[in-house]
Order: structure tokens, then sequence, then C-alpha cells
């Protein structure tokens, strides 16, 4: 496995956890030992990962190692996002304020809903039958 050093930060959406590692290169991402664009095959996915790397106008100086587990593709996308930028801010605290004011570095609680006793879902209740 590739050596991890470097800066090393956390992110998290929904269930899913990813580790980021930040170490000096040529701009190459690769996710769970996998090429980036072949971990994540919708460029929807490819571009939310991107996003602070875009923002704070970081080129091509590092490669990026991650980690990730749990949850489906949109949350595991989201939680390098979020473990990137917080990677960044660590890299270089002058970015804080970009990346606080674009929201990349509030961990988004949205998570589902636990069903409820005597219900079908969390909210859904049996359906009225009049007769």
């Amino acid at each position: 496995m590739a050596e991890k050093a470097g800066i090393q930060a956390t992110g998290k959406r929904k269930t899913a956890i990813a580790r980021v590692y930040l170490r000096p290169g040529n701009g190459r991402i690769t996710v769970n030992q996998r090429e980036f664009e072949d971990y994540f095959p919708m460029e929807t996915t490819r571009n939310l990962v991107r996003k602070p790397l875009l923002l704070v106008n970081v080129g091509p100086e590092f490669d990026i190692l991650v980690n990730v587990r749990g949850g489906g593709l949109e949350g595991q996308a989201g939680a390098v996002k979020h473990a990137l930028s917080r990677a960044l801010v660590l890299f270089n605290p002058e970015l804080r304020p970009v990346l606080k004011k674009a929201g990349f570095l509030t961990r988004d609680a949205r998570i589902k809903e636990r069903k409820k006793y005597g219900l079908r879902g969390a909210r859904r209740g049996c359906q009225y039958s009049k007769r």
C-alpha cells in the first residue's frame, strides 16, 4: 500500500466516512486503491469531490489518497469533499474563510430517519379504510 505521509483529515456524510491524505505530487487522486474516474463513474460525483480544489485554486501540487467506506457513491463523494476541505485548511489556514463561506467545512447531518413502531416507515402510517 502507498505510504500515507503528509496531511490527513476525516470527513463524513450520511453513513459514509472518508479519510484523505495529501502529499506532494502531481495531482493524482486515488480512491480505495482505484483510479478516481473508475471509482466515481458519474461526472456529477466527480465534480462534487473536485469542488474544494477548484474553489481555492489548488493545482496539481498534491497527490490525494482517499480511503472511504460505508454509504453509497453520493454519500461517499460528500464525505470525500468534507475531508478534502478539512485537509486543505490544515495545509493552509488562510483558506478557511473561503471554504467555510461555501459550506464545505460543515458536516451535513441529514441521515435517514429511523422507522417507528406502529408505522410502516419513519412517518408513513397504515392506509385508512372507511369500510
